[in-house]
């Protein structure tokens, strides 16, 4: 990824030091938000958010650590672009990708002890 970081300071060396769950629980964050932008057909936001999610997707994807899991990430990111931009063929909901994301977010606190 070129250009500068949507979300402000973000090095791909800054993602890096977050575990595989951190990193999940941040985009499945901003894919929370861009699809209650969905739902209240808040376009301008829900493209902020889309785009930040994807800015994610692609940092994740880029951390070397994840080359085994590359395949699911990628389809995660595959059902969200479906779900938020595309023709949902996959029958994807808000509550089926909060279901998938919801767990990184328990892992990611339970590591932090928050």
């Amino acid at each position: 990824m070129s250009g500068a970081a949507l979300h402000g300071g973000l090095t791909h060396e800054r993602w890096e030091r977050l575990s595989l769950a951190d990193q999940l629980a941040n985009i499945g964050a901003e894919v929370a938000r861009a699809s209650r932008a969905k739902n209240r057909h808040d376009d301008r936001r829900l493209r902020q958010h889309f785009d930040l999610a994807l800015e994610l997707f692609e940092f994740t994807l880029d951390d070397e650590r994840w080359r085994e899991q590359r395949v699911e990430i990628g389809r995660a990111r595959e059902i969200v672009c479906d779900f938020l931009a595309g023709d949902n063929e996959y029958q994807s909901t808000a509550e089926s990708l909060d279901a998938y994301f919801l767990p990184f977010s328990y892992l990611s606190r339970q590591a932090t002890g928050a």
